[in-house]
């Protein structure tokens, strides 16, 4: 008996987690990966589209091709292409037959418009940064010590616990003080329970989140009409009329009234119009996803830790209105579980639990691991 005592020792002090390294801080995750997608794609997708229609103005020249007479010399038919090119203005005739102007000028910042686009679409992101981060980096910090010592804690009473059961004389008289204790709940955490219990009823992390993600979706809906009113109104022109007789030229006999003019960089635009578009058509239904996602508690993960002694927080119905910022707590906890070493060991406990849940005799080390997850265990025959 002595060997199998001090194997179960040694199993039980395997059980026990490391201490945390300082590495723990800076690999804490204070973004979801939806919304680090998010913000790559509705970033990123802007930018890398315009430095492509940057570089093929660069490259292609003029971005626009007009039709001037045949008596113009070179530097005419040059001057014609620049000052088209700056006035944007097309000139025609209504129904009526009157004169009316209708300016392109939106199809010349519409790259730098997209730069705008971009800009608005990381505001959101430092917005998250600078108001919610810091104080989120530090609730995760402190939540995912607490959690990991409440179960060393755990794993060192279960150790004590096997050593006064072996050392016992009367087991009748073991289990009478194990049932005391429960009842009287020695076995309690509350420095953390009272902590998430103190998050429940905060509002400033999910506030900010909540305005992060309405900012973001207002700024996807304004981009989406934007390129919406850009269709209607001047995407399907790509030839216009345009007239140089202004200034010293308006006198000039020889110089056409009106002279046609096409964009040469028009099907460009139109491609990265309609890409951006329906990219961020698509986007929309994620953000709103992802602010639905504080409708519902993460029940799963408080779940296995309410498998240590007396830590009942879901069970005590302390969980009410998710719309605070214990469920924003939650849901970064869920993405930052490989930085939680004590869920998987919880897991493994778990299953444990339902493997020996109806044993009669409590004698070795997996029946004493069910008293770490705080069940009703039979007591010994002997």
């Amino acid at each position: 008996m002595s060997l199998s005592h001090t194997a179960a020792e040694y199993m039980l002090s395997d059980a026990l987690l490391p201490d945390p390294s300082s590495s723990r801080a800076k690999g804490l995750r204070l973004e979801l990966p939806s919304d680090r997608l998010l913000k790559f794609v509705t970033v990123g997708l802007p930018l890398f589209l315009v430095s492509l229609a940057f570089a093929r103005e660069f490259s292609a020249g003029s971005q626009i091709s007009c039709f001037s007479p045949t008596n113009f010399t070179g530097k005419q038919s040059a001057y014609t292409d620049t000052a088209c090119w700056d006035s944007l203005i097309h000139h025609g005739f209504d129904a009526e037959g009157r004169a009316i102007t209708k300016s392109l000028w939106a199809l010349k910042v519409f790259p730098y418009s997209l730069l705008v686009v971009a800009v608005l679409m990381y505001l959101p992101y430092l917005l998250w940064r600078y108001a919610a981060a810091p104080a989120l980096h530090c609730d995760l910090l402190f939540i995912i010590d607490e959690l990991d010592k409440s179960y060393n804690r755990s794993v060192r009473l279960v150790q004590h616990m096997k050593k006064v059961q072996q050392a016992s004389a009367e087991p009748e008289q073991f289990w009478e003080e194990y049932e005391r204790a429960r009842r009287e709940r020695y076995f309690e955490f509350p420095l953390l329970e009272r902590y998430l219990s103190c998050k429940q009823h905060a509002h400033a992390l999910v506030s900010i989140y909540i305005l992060r993600n309405l900012l973001l979706l207002l700024f996807l809906a304004a981009t989406c009409l934007y390129l919406v009113f850009l269709h209607l109104n001047i995407f399907f022109q790509d030839e216009f009329s345009c007239s140089i007789k202004t200034g010293l030229l308006q006198a000039e006999p020889h110089i056409p009234s009106l002279i046609p003019c096409k964009l040469v960089f028009f099907s460009v635009f139109q491609l990265i119009s309609l890409s951006v578009g329906s990219v961020y058509v698509l986007l929309i239904p994620v953000v709103i996803y992802n602010a639905l996602q504080l409708c519902q508690w993460d029940k799963g993960l408080l779940s296995v830790y309410e498998m240590l002694p007396a830590f009942d927080l879901l069970s005590r119905r302390m969980l009410t209105c998710p719309l605070n910022d214990l469920n924003v707590i939650l849901l970064f906890l869920r993405a930052n579980i490989s930085e939680l070493t004590s869920f998987s060991r919880l897991n493994a406990v778990s299953a444990l639990r339902e493997a020996t849940a109806n044993k009669e005799d409590i004698d070795t080390v997996i029946d004493f691991m069910t008293l770490l997850a705080g069940l009703e265990t039979t007591k010994p025959k002997h």
